[in-house]
């Protein structure tokens, strides 16, 4: 059985996920509330981290 690999986002994809700007996605990876990689030079976000950020983001809110 294979599975299949984590798909990596990049911040473009990731600001429009979360219907947010650049400069905030970089603010959340800065302040390691979104995890990311780089990838020969390149930002990437795995999309298991935007999941995480909006299930922590739900838990804080209940």
């Amino acid at each position: 059985m294979t599975t299949a690999a984590p798909e990596l986002l990049t911040v473009r994809e990731v600001m429009t996920r979360l219907k947010i700007g650049r400069t905030k996605v970089y603010d959340l990876i800065r302040t390691n509330r979104l995890a990311s990689m780089k990838v020969d030079g390149c930002r990437r976000i795995p999309e298991a981290a935007i999941r995480d950020f909006i299930n922590r983001g739900i838990g804080e809110a209940a």
